[in-house]
């Protein structure tokens, strides 16, 4: 039989950590492995051998949780490994049960090369903006982990739970913690169709849905307020408000598929261009309203419709994020000037456009297709702040009358 029990041994300089290992006792003999994990002596309870976990407030809280996950899990782990090493072998050495200990993460099973895999993957085939997505979760979930990689067998649902509950006390709101959840989610579905872990459903106790997002739309007279502005003497403001105004002419386009736009795109009065999201070809009527927009700049030198990549150097990427940070910027200064307390954006010419739409009753399916949606579920989330609206109006007309 085999123990396996964790142990702590101080360091000798005061207010240094301590090195944590476990103690294996096999067959009567005393081994010990490092765990490569280090606290405090005040951190240590003897009497139980296990850490002490200080308050939820205390900045070594989520450090020392993580690390009794990952013990627990490297316990789990070893145990196993002896139990398969004694039923096929009659002596123990115990050189092979660390040799297949210490190999425990490898290019083959590492979540961090899985996930980089992943992003590579995405670049190669065009999908920058899903790459980038990729990225930016695995930077947060490398960053709970104190860089820390682990293998897929050790997402658990109480791993997860700890790294959603740092989320939100960083401060970000439930889509943004589903976002980072789904994405992680996505990849552990793929590892396990790879064989690379069982399915233990590690994901039943976080949130990975999409919750309705706050109102993001303004009124037609808000649009005219805007597209009135004298803004001569203002270029930056200029600028950001003609974007602004063209994305809500051509029925909400996005601001990457503004910055792609080619002047070939448009022939013979419509413009006819292919979403980088769906990659679904959308075709627009031309309209003196985005004539104007065009005539006021000069995009010579470039393949470009808009002013928004100036150069073609290799730098494309770049100067449309650069550019689209700068608009929304610009935008909220452009909300002041007119009185609206919303954080204008981009993102609010294609709520808009759909709200506008909905109000003159437009049927559904036409707003569907004009946004571009594959499907006119993904309209309805755009609309669902209508029923609210409508909802809030109704109870004031309650209310008045029992003034």
């Amino acid at each position: 039989m085999a123990t396996i029990k964790l142990r702590f041994r101080p360091s000798t300089i005061s207010n240094r950590m301590g090195s944590l290992y476990y103690q294996i006792n096999v067959n009567r003999e005393i081994h010990k492995i490092k765990t490569g994990h280090k606290i405090y002596k005040e951190e240590w309870n003897k009497e139980t051998g296990e850490i002490i976990l200080p308050s939820t407030k205390s900045l070594r809280y989520n450090i020392l949780e993580g690390m009794r996950h990952d013990i627990n899990w490297d316990i789990q782990r070893l145990k196993q490994i002896i139990e398969e090493y004694m039923s096929k072998n009659s002596r123990i050495f115990f050189s092979d049960i660390v040799n297949i200990f210490r190999p425990c993460i490898s290019s083959d099973n590492s979540v961090f090369t899985f996930i980089e895999d992943q992003i590579f993957r995405k670049k190669e085939i065009g999908k920058i903006r899903t790459s980038e997505t990729y990225q930016a979760a695995l930077n947060s979930f490398m960053h709970f982990r104190k860089g820390v990689d682990l293998t897929f067998d050790m997402i658990d649902s109480d791993l997860l739970e700890r790294y959603e509950v740092e989320l939100k006390i960083k401060g970000l709101k439930r889509n943004t913690t589903s976002f980072y959840m789904r994405i992680l989610k996505t990849n552990y579905k793929l590892a396990v169709e790879r064989n690379l872990t069982k399915d233990r459903n590690p994901f039943k106790h976080v949130y990975c849905g999409i919750d309705k997002t706050m109102k993001r739309s303004i009124t037609l007279s808000d649009i005219k307020r805007i597209n009135s502005l004298d803004l001569k003497q203002q270029p930056s403001l200029d600028f950001a408000r003609d974007m602004f105004i063209f994305s809500f002419c051509t029925r909400g386009m996005s601001f990457i598929d503004m910055a792609y736009l080619r002047k070939t795109d448009l022939r013979n009065g419509f413009l006819t261009y292919r979403r980088k999201k769906t990659d679904q070809q959308l075709t627009i009527e031309w309209t003196e309203h985005m004539q104007r927009i065009i005539d006021k700049y000069n995009t010579e030198g470039t393949q470009y419709l808009l002013p928004i990549i100036v150069k073609e150097d290799g730098t494309e990427r770049r100067q449309y994020i650069n550019q689209i940070m700068r608009v929304n910027r610009k935008l909220k200064d452009i909300a002041s000037l007119i009185g609206l307390s919303v954080p204008l954006s981009l993102y609010y010419s294609r709520h808009s456009w759909a709200t506008i739409a909905r109000y003159k009753e437009i049927p559904l399916s036409v707003i569907s297709e004009g946004l571009g949606h594959d499907s006119e579920i993904t309209t309805q989330i755009y609309l669902d702040s209508i029923k609210a609206c409508e909802v809030d109006k109704a109870n004031m007309m309650i209310l008045k009358e029992i003034r």
